[in-house]
């Protein structure tokens, strides 16, 4: 089929259709914060037993993402992203008939788990598909639903649970979630090829042995490269740290005199500066690099930590949330296009996938540890250390990301 450049690009579609999705799987999935406290209050449990479910589905999502890039990779986002909004919405309907532990661990665990194993993978490794030049930033775009996500979804669900009660809530919620993400995935396309387009900016590359779009590295080949590890463990060092604060900012500020309304607020302003780290980070990492937009990025991450420990009032929790919301919204979006400069589009949702996958092992320690660290030490503190410790690591390894060189990989292999 010849390809061309259309008058008006399908790629800006498939970026608002992701952008949508992304918007309701994550905020209704990250909502869980709001629903912690009710939770321990109904039934007793402890906050470690409580936040092992949520971090049960970072475990479920992480390997489940590895196959989920190798069907992105062939088959397109619409069948991935069409199961994530089956599995989510229906984990949030069973989530109202819960009485038991186990419950909560199957159904949010690994159904919600299972539904949201696709939504992170599929969206990047789309958007690197559909764009060549402008691709930081559109990536940073899509993810910015997450932001919004947390802006909205939140906020209702508080709504909802102060007029309802948190089961009917969840209900509401996962009826949402099961028929707008089901409809968005239907528009959703595996690449411009597919309906004879070229991706933005790909009629400006050049078609020669030195794009990596056209012969990327396989997954074997990736892995014995020291960037594709570098790559895995700035994933952790990410999502570890994102996973304590989604998950235990909101009780952490209840439990030091703030009310649940400005705790809520915190959790929905980290997504709305998520937005701006997204968009401007993205965006930058076009013209400096991705190496110095996740080496800034994480300074000021770090920073952010830092200052957690000391934050007693709302005004400080609110400068938090602002700085690790534009730091956190500004590194999720960068990983992808470093996979797609470093390894090429070959199998980008595999690699991607991976490198997701040892992110979400990390993001499914650090809930369940930092409930844990709360439970024996009646303070959050220890755990706010090593979210900084993380960070720090995260820029000095971000520093140590060198081009990689296929031909001679192949020679040494």
């Amino acid at each position: 089929m010849t390809t061309k450049k259309p008058r008006f690009g399908y790629s800006y579609v498939m970026v608002a259709v992701v952008f949508c999705i992304m918007l309701v799987a994550w905020g209704t999935f990250l909502s869980f914060a709001v629903f912690f406290e009710p939770l321990l209050t109904e039934f007793g449990w402890t906050r470690a037993m409580t936040s092992g479910a949520y971090s049960l589905s970072f475990l479920v999502m992480g390997p489940l993402s590895i196959g989920v890039g190798r069907i992105t990779d062939r088959f397109g986002p619409r069948l991935v992203m069409t199961g994530c909004g089956f599995f989510l919405g229906l984990g949030l309907l069973l989530m109202s008939q819960i009485s038991a532990i186990w419950q909560l661990y199957l159904f949010y665990g690994v159904i919600i788990g299972i539904g949201m194993s696709a939504t992170f993978v599929p969206a990047c490794s789309t958007v690197a598909r559909w764009f060549i030049k402008r691709r930081g930033m559109m990536t940073g775009i899509v993810l910015a639903g997450t932001g919004v996500g947390i802006i909205i979804m939140p906020s209702i669900a508080r709504w909802l649970i102060s007029i309802y009660g948190w089961r009917v809530s969840y209900s509401i919620v996962g009826i949402i979630a099961l028929v707008s993400i089901i409809l968005a995935a239907q528009f959703l396309k595996r690449d411009p090829a597919q309906i004879g387009q070229l991706a933005y900016g790909g009629d400006e590359v050049r078609e020669d042995s030195s794009n990596l779009g056209a012969r990327g590295f396989s997954l074997e080949e990736a892995t014995h490269t020291k960037q594709f590890w570098l790559l895995c463990i700035i994933s952790v060092c990410l999502w570890l740290s994102v996973g304590i604060i989604t998950a235990h900012i909101v009780i952490h500020a209840t439990g030091l005199g703030i009310s649940a309304a400005t705790a809520t607020s915190i959790l929905a302003l980290i997504g709305a500066t998520s937005i701006a780290g997204r968009v401007i980070m993205a965006g930058s990492a076009d013209r400096i690099g991705n190496k110095s937009a996740l080496i800034i990025s994480f300074i000021i991450m770090s920073a952010s930590f830092f200052w957690l420990m000391v934050c007693k009032e709302a005004w400080m929790f609110y400068l938090f949330g602002f700085t690790f919301g534009f730091a956190y919204g500004a590194l999720s979006p960068l990983i992808s296009p470093a996979v797609a400069e470093l390894f090429g589009l070959g199998s980008h949702g595999t690699i991607l996938g991976v490198t997701f996958c040892v992110g979400m092992i990390g993001e499914a320690v650090g809930p369940v540890s930092a409930g844990r660290i709360f439970d024996v030490t009646g303070s959050y503190q220890w755990a706010f250390l090593i979210c900084a410790t993380l960070s720090v690591t995260g820029i000095i390894l971000s520093a140590l990301l060198r081009p990689t060189n296929r031909d001679s990989l192949i020679q040494n292999i």
